[in-house]
Parts: structure tokens; C-alpha cells; sequence
């Protein structure tokens, strides 16, 4: 009797990032994984040690693949915003890997590639070393909460997001002028979550950067 198949760690993560299209990733489990591999879920455990390294593992081939070819250009602000955007393209292929992202980090050789570039990044600028820490930190606070939300957005279906566009036209448009009176003041002004989403992105990003730029000596 033929024995099973012996998956490596690539196909294993290949596997996964493809269950993780149709699944979250809290409903994601090993087990689960298991059972599409035809294999049990102890042969898993041997390349990783729990659902949250796989997950890890898994998202950090997302930093890889948005770092693959990316070459520095431009002043320290251009480099982050374009760093910034190759991570949210990327994350857009497989949104569900941007919210592990969001939640676990990741650790892998991609994280540590994202990591030297904004470092790299903020040096350049001219802060004080004492300060690139602590930069670094809420940049890549924020780079997390838009991409997770940015992917969010995307794990809709047609369906779900029509019901909710339907929501929100019900909740701005027929809102009571006298219980909510700026809200009516503004409703046909006011735009859907998922509109321009991409030039918020980048504007909320740019905002930030300028923010750092005024602390530069």
C-alpha cells in the first residue's frame, strides 16, 4: 500500500493561501488544511508548530512576493508611499492574508525585508536615530490598519455589497434632519466606505509622512 504524499512547506502554504480565499481566517484550521491535502493534520505540525506560524508563514509570502523586484527610488517619503502601496496591492490578491497580517505580524524573511526599507527609509529623512524607532512603529500601525481595511472591502460579494450600499443610502439619505442635523446637511455629499479608497490611502499616508517631516531638526 502506497504511502501518502509527503507535501512540502511551499505546497503546504500554496494550499493554504488557496483554502484562505474561500474562508477567513478564523474559520481557517489546520485540520481543515489537512483534509484538502489528503493527509492528516500531525503530518502538518512537522513544518509548523500551530495555525498562527502557518498563518504567519503563509502572510509573510505576501511581504516577499510585494518586495520581489522593488528597488529604492526617490526621496524617504516617496519610498515609504511606494513601499506602502506595493504592500496593498499585493495583500489586494489575498485578502484574507492582510488581516492575518494585521493581527499576527509575520516574522519571516519578507517582514525583515519591510522592515530594513522603512528603517532605511526614516534614516534618510534626517530624524535622529532615537527617533526612527518610534516612527517606524506608527507607520507600520497605520500601513496594517489601511491595507487590512483596504482588503476588507474586497472579501465582499456583489451581493453583500449592494446590500450594503443600500444600507447606507437607508441610514444618510433618510436620516431625521431634526435628530441628526449635520448628517442630513451633508448626506448627498458624504461617500460610501469603499469609495476612493486607493486616494485615501494615500492621502492619509501622505499626511502622516508630512507630519514626521516637521520633526526632522
Amino acid at each position: 500500500m502506497a504511502g501518502r504524499k509527503r507535501w512540502s512547506t511551499e505546497e503546504i502554504l500554496d494550499t493554504a493561501a488557496e483554502l484562505l480565499r474561500t474562508s477567513d481566517a478564523e474559520s481557517f484550521s489546520v485540520r481543515k488544511l489537512a483534509a484538502v491535502l489528503g493527509t492528516d493534520s500531525s503530518s502538518l505540525y512537522r513544518h509548523f508548530r500551530n495555525k498562527t506560524e502557518l498563518l504567519r508563514a503563509a502572510a509573510d509570502r505576501i511581504l516577499l512576493a510585494a518586495m520581489d523586484g522593488y528597488r529604492p527610488e526617490g526621496d524617504w517619503q516617496q519610498r515609504i508611499t511606494a513601499l506602502g502601496l506595493r504592500l496593498c496591492e499585493a495583500f489586494g490578491e489575498q485578502p484574507q492574508l492582510a488581516v492575518v497580517w494585521g493581527h499576527y505580524g509575520s516574522g519571516g524573511t519578507g517582514s525583515r525585508l519591510v522592515m530594513e526599507e522603512l528603517l532605511q527609509s526614516l534614516r534618510a529623512s534626517g530624524l535622529p536615530d532615537e527617533e526612527v524607532p518610534v516612527r517606524y512603529h506608527r507607520i507600520v500601525i497605520l500601513l496594517a490598519a489601511l491595507i487590512s481595511s483596504e482588503a476588507g472591502i474586497s472579501t465582499l460579494t456583489p451581493k453583500e455589497y449592494e446590500q450594503g450600499m443600500e444600507q447606507f443610502r437607508v441610514a444618510v439619505l433618510g436620516a431625521d434632519p431634526e435628530r441628526f442635523p449635520a448628517l442630513a446637511h451633508f448626506a448627498r455629499d458624504i461617500r460610501p466606505l469603499g469609495a476612493d479608497r486607493r486616494a485615501a490611502f494615500e492621502e492619509i499616508l501622505a499626511t502622516h509622512l508630512a507630519h514626521i517631516e516637521t520633526q526632522i531638526p
